[in-house]
């Protein structure tokens, strides 16, 4: 499980052009971690259109964006071409980083109980350690308060 304060877990994944991306190469950065259940669902495309709208408050805080799924290197390719979206997508299909995350979690839909992502983000600073948690996240100003937050750290 991670903490705040503690060292964010490394991640090794391939992004939506199928290059291999690691956490450590965005040393010095602060970093948006999202963790997000499929590609191209209501929830999840206005989560990253949010993000996408808002890229120019994060450029002014030197934070790098990442979103995370277990959504093939294909189906993120296709996502951040038909949403324009300026920001790695990783691709976590053998699910070891959202578990690793503690974001890979039974849910319960109409009844019927599955695995599946918990839309989550994490905020790492610079020197990679966790600084905020945003779990079960709600989509709508979700954005606005990691910009805020992002602030401060």
């Amino acid at each position: 499980m991670i903490e705040v304060g503690k060292k964010a877990p490394a991640i090794t994944l391939l992004d939506g052009n199928g290059n291999k991306r690691t956490l450590k190469e965005f040393e010095g950065k602060k970093i948006v971690l999202y963790f997000y259940p499929k590609d191209d669902t209501s929830g999840c495309t206005a989560e990253a259109c949010d993000f996408r709208d808002s890229f120019p408050k994060f450029n002014k805080t030197k934070a790098e964006i990442i979103g995370v799924s277990p959504d093939s290197v294909a189906s993120h390719k296709k996502f951040a071409e038909k949403y324009e979206l300026p920001f790695i997508l990783l691709s976590d299909e053998e699910k070891k980083v959202v578990e690793k995350y503690g974001v890979w979690k039974e849910k319960s839909m109409y009844g019927k109980k599955y695995m599946g992502v918990e839309r989550t983000t994490v905020l790492i600073d610079g020197k990679g350690i966790i600084r905020k948690i945003y779990p079960k996240v709600k989509v709508s100003g979700h954005v606005d308060e990691v910009t805020k937050d992002l602030e401060a750290i």
